[in-house]
């Protein structure tokens, strides 16, 4: 459990924070100078493929490893993780013309994240942030 904890646990409150602040600063893009507004879309790449590999891979793993019931936190990490991937954002304009930026994507996926959280916390009884 340590060796999870040191592994998953830490950087992915880390990740959360980057999230953020990617998210807040994404949102702003538009009103940004021409080299801010390259970073902050690169920035907001490399986290969304960030975020997929982390969270939606974990939580893949974290449903093969535990099972899919009770109600666990893989569920809501890996669709946090689908919702944030870049290859979603293209693949919903390219076949539906719906164009979803990327602060978008990012509250969504910290949204289901969130929601995720709040459910193991009311039918597993487990605190809010794991131990």
């Amino acid at each position: 459990m340590a060796v999870a904890q040191l592994v998953l646990v830490r950087p992915m409150r880390l990740l959360i924070l980057g999230f953020l602040i990617i998210a807040c600063s994404s949102a702003f893009a538009h009103r940004m100078n021409m080299y801010v507004r390259t970073v902050t879309i690169v920035a907001a790449w490399i986290g969304g493929w960030a975020w997929f590999l982390v969270a939606g891979i974990g939580g893949l793993a974290l449903l093969v490893h535990q099972g899919p019931l009770p109600i666990t936190n893989g569920w809501f990490a890996m669709f946090s993780g689908i919702a944030a991937c870049p290859l979603l954002a293209w693949l919903l304009k390219r076949y539906s013309g719906v164009g979803v930026s990327a602060h978008v994507q990012f509250l969504a996926a910290l949204l289901i994240l969130i929601v995720g959280r709040i459910s193991v916390v009311f039918v597993l009884h487990r605190p809010f942030l794991p131990q």
